[in-house]
């Protein structure tokens, strides 16, 4: 029995299996991460080895910390028999949603020991105790 399509159609498009390959290839090219928290700030740490501090752009837009970057290539390939490269080279972004307390104006970034280090500061929390609210007859 052959089955319709969701267009319709008698036959699969032949598209599909390619159709989510674009964000795999991004997942699978994206550096790997960690995030953590304590009582003063938010820390986002990611493995950008052989990828220099000129190469990488960081901004905070509207409650999201985002990393774009390229990895390059210096190799030289004058009379070497290559074998196997499991070596990524190109470009990479992340984006992370910060909470609701972070601070935007309080982050700073380390790069160290091909880690990215983004530290994102929290707000002091809101007093939330109950406050009397004088009436007035109008």
């Amino acid at each position: 029995m052959v089955e319709q399509s969701r267009s319709g159609n008698l036959w699969p498009s032949l598209y599909e299996p390619f159709r989510h390959f674009g964000t795999r290839l991004a997942d699978w090219l994206s550096p790997a991460s960690e995030a953590s928290a304590d009582d003063a700030a938010y820390r986002i740490a990611i493995e950008l080895p052989g990828v220099s501090e000129e190469d990488l752009e960081l901004t905070v837009e509207d409650g999201v910390v985002s990393v774009k970057g390229e990895k390059r290539t210096e190799r030289e390939e004058k009379g070497d028999t290559w074998y196997f490269s499991e070596r990524q080279f190109g470009a990479f972004s992340r984006s992370f949603r910060l909470p609701g307390d972070a601070d935007e104006g309080a982050v700073r970034a380390d790069l160290k020991d091909g880690v990215l280090t983004i530290t994102v500061g929290k707000r002091a929390p809101q007093d939330s105790a109950a406050k009397t609210v004088k009436i007035t007859r109008g």
